[in-house]
C-alpha cells in the first residue's frame, strides 16, 4: 500500500509514522461503510475549502 499527501498540486513529504496513521484512519473508515468491497484498489479523498 502507498499514501500520497498533496495540497495544491504539491507532494507533502511525509515520515513513515505519519503517513502510516493517516493511512489506517482513512482505510479504517472507509472499510465500515456499507457496499464496499474488500477488493478496493484506490480510495481518493478530496477536501477543499
Amino acid at each position: 500500500m502507498g499514501f500520497k499527501l498533496k495540497i495544491d498540486g504539491k507532494e507533502i513529504p511525509l515520515n513513515d509514522f505519519v503517513a502510516r496513521f493517516i493511512q489506517g484512519t482513512v482505510i479504517g473508515g472507509v472499510s465500515t461503510l456499507k457496499g464496499i468491497k474488500e477488493d478496493w484498489k484506490k480510495i481518493e479523498v478530496e477536501v477543499t475549502k
